[in-house]
């Protein structure tokens, strides 16, 4: 029981952990048509599947699961802007010089993520383009609606997963609870108590004295 407990700690975790990362990352190479360091993501995603780890204990309702997960999709934003910038540079392209010496080619290691999506992003006519330059407000404002459609999805999975999960058990447990009923034993009647009748009785009729026979020819002809 304590294993199927963790290995649905687990799962809880990383549905979430996979939710909140991809959401991240693919929103920020939109908006910032870059592509991200595969470290960088790696690294998130250990992190961020720790954190949920340790709050996937029991079933969760949609504000906390919004609360944890808004903030979380704001440091990945912040994160991953580092990350670009410390392995691509303010205009995208390679760093190279004294940087590399500090282990930032550790860091970027691994090659980038997301770089078809990021060439469809830096096409004129994209939407990313639009979002991109109407300032910091707009950008917060679709994180956030982002982050409260993911918090919505990932409640129903919950409820859904908490149904499953009481249907499973009350089957596995059906039989065990049949095979008790039937050998419990039998408790003898209490005499002290009288059995209630299934059955009114019925009302007594009144005793018939006097009879009348009113058949017989007409009266004329029997005159």
């Amino acid at each position: 029981m304590k294993g199927t407990g963790v290995r649905l700690r687990a799962l809880r975790a990383t549905l979430f952990t996979a939710l909140c990362v991809t959401l991240s990352a693919a929103s920020h190479i939109l908006l910032s048509r870059m592509p991200l360091p595969l470290t960088t993501v790696a690294a998130l995603s250990g992190l961020y599947f720790c954190i949920s780890f340790a709050l996937a204990g029991r079933e969760r309702g949609y504000w906390p699961i919004a609360a944890l997960l808004i903030p979380l999709e704001l440091a990945a934003d912040t994160v991953f802007t580092t990350g670009q910038q410390a392995c691509y540079g303010p205009g995208g392209g390679p760093v190279s010089g004294p940087l590399h010496s500090l282990g930032i080619d550790l860091v970027c290691h691994g090659g980038p993520v997301g770089t078809p999506l990021a060439r469809m992003a830096a096409a004129p006519d994209s939407p990313a383009q639009i979002i991109g330059s109407a300032g910091p407000w707009l950008l917060l404002a679709v994180h956030i609606a982002v982050g409260l459609l993911a918090a919505g999805w990932l409640r129903r999975g919950e409820v859904a997963l908490a149904r499953l999960m009481r249907a499973v058990a009350a089957s596995a447990f059906r039989p065990l609870r049949l095979a008790v009923a039937l050998r419990a034993p039998v408790r003898p009647a209490n005499p002290g108590i009288r059995p209630a009748r299934d059955t009114f009785r019925l009302r007594a009729l009144p005793l018939l004295i006097h009879s009348v026979v009113r058949r017989g020819p007409p009266v004329a002809l029997a005159a």
